[in-house]
């Protein structure tokens, strides 16, 4: 399917990866909830081991449900292979993990969901490695926090929280200069809005507990390899361009090419780290990206919708959705995101911390959730939830000030969203 370029989004959301189940013509992905795999004889399983043949082993590493999910993510965002992954922010971590080594850093946008800030800021050093926030809108000073010891720039496609869109070429066009791969987390925007592969990045992740699955059910990470980066021309990567001691002296990227990557992070990664993907949530993920496309356009038509709205409303200061005409990102949400922005944004109360609480705890139809893009519509106070662990200086960076209310808007009627929103607002004044 991957080699079909002519099939459509819509087409390939439901195809890619899937083939009827060749024991019993099943037609939807079997759940293959097993441990492990009889090998054929002892030579097949030495090969296995060995990265001479593609195939199962364990399903710490790799699993015929994920296989299909891994496939698909992976046709959808134009990518050659994909490593999925128990959640989101092991996907960031599996990302970096072949990149980095102790004393090594990575160039990260200020504009990042609350979570991944702590991972970048605090995490990630207890593997000595580094992170330099930076103001993505200034690209000369993307490119000057770049020293001999960075390794990768990450930025994402469509801010969490607050709707901010990347440069994406820009922030491509530094990478390539500088000679490092960059990683761009298109969890809010999804493939079917934004490409950033098709904008020069090197990798994507996912948390596909969002909009990829839809419906709340199961966590789930991804990272997506372009395959289009020489990892091998700097000397800097030695992971994937290096004789690795595990396997008898293989070179990654000359074995296995465009897709040196993704086999390092199965073979090396899955294998260490062990942040597996079990079936039953690959599977209940296939099944929401199946219907993709169709909630994608009804979340960018309510938001944009709800977001006018809300930006008339006297209790409202501001929203921040990048669709609006009032947005100084709509030309260039245009350009990256041209299907629409997706059904996240912020709001800005005019009543501040306290009203923003009262808010929260007025609404009914939303529910109040550490989550976003489900089916049904959610709403929560970064500042007092998932940014709270941020001084207030890094919050308001990252757009997730005391005075904002994070929104994700789902696909029920939209006027019936609005409804709930204007009690809750009249209810915090």
């Amino acid at each position: 399917m991957t080699d079909a370029p002519n099939y459509g989004f819509d087409t390939l959301q439901i195809h890619a990866g899937a083939h009827p189940d060749p024991a019993t013509g099943a037609r939807q992905t079997p759940i293959y909830q097993t441990t492990a795999y009889v090998f054929r004889d002892a030579d097949h399983a030495a090969k296995l081991f060995n990265l001479q043949e593609v195939g199962y082993i364990y399903s710490r590493l790799t699993n015929p449900t994920v296989a299909v999910l891994q496939e698909r993510i992976a046709t959808l965002e134009g990518g050659v292979g994909a490593v999925c992954c128990s959640s989101g922010h092991a996907a960031q971590i599996m990302a970096l993990f072949p990149l980095m080594q102790p004393g090594n850093n990575v160039v990260v946008s200020t504009r990042l969901y609350g979570g991944s800030i702590t991972q970048f800021s605090q995490t990630i050093k207890r593997f000595g490695w580094s992170a330099k926030f930076v103001d993505f809108e200034d690209q000369a000073a993307v490119e000057a926090a770049v020293d001999e010891d960075t390794r990768a720039i990450f930025c994402e496609s469509v801010a969490n929280p607050g709707g901010y869109v990347t440069d994406l070429p820009g922030i491509a066009a530094i990478a390539d200069k500088v000679g490092l791969p960059l990683i761009v987390d298109n969890t809010s925007a999804t493939p079917y809005l934004c490409n950033p592969i098709a904008h020069g990045a090197t990798l994507v992740v996912h948390s596909m507990t969002k909009y990829l699955t839809g419906n709340g059910s199961v966590t789930g990470g991804v990272v997506v390899d372009s395959g289009k980066f020489d990892w091998g021309a700097s000397g800097k990567f030695p992971s994937l361009s290096e004789p690795e001691p595990a396997y008898h002296g293989l070179k990654f990227q000359e074995t296995f090419g465009p897709l040196a990557f993704t086999f390092h992070g199965i073979a090396i990664g899955l294998r260490d780290l062990g942040m597996t993907l079990n079936p039953q949530a690959a599977h209940y993920t296939l099944m929401g990206i199946e219907t993709l496309s169709l909630r994608m356009e009804r979340h960018c038509e309510n938001a944009l919708k709800i977001a006018g709205w809300l930006e008339s409303n006297e209790h409202v200061e501001r929203v921040t959705y990048a669709g609006l005409d009032s947005s100084p990102y709509k030309a260039r949400a245009e350009q990256i995101c041209p299907k629409g922005t997706g059904g996240l944004f912020t709001v800005a109360l005019k009543g501040g911390y306290d009203a923003c609480v009262k808010f929260v705890d007025s609404l009914a139809l939303f529910s109040h959730v550490a989550n976003l893009g489900d089916a049904r519509s959610l709403v929560i106070h970064p500042a007092s939830t998932t940014h709270r662990q941020l001084t207030e200086e890094q919050q308001i960076a990252a757009g997730a000030g005391p005075n904002i209310v994070r929104i994700s808007i789902g696909i029920e009627t939209a006027d019936d969203l609005i409804a709930d929103l204007e009690q809750a607002l009249n209810a915090s004044a």
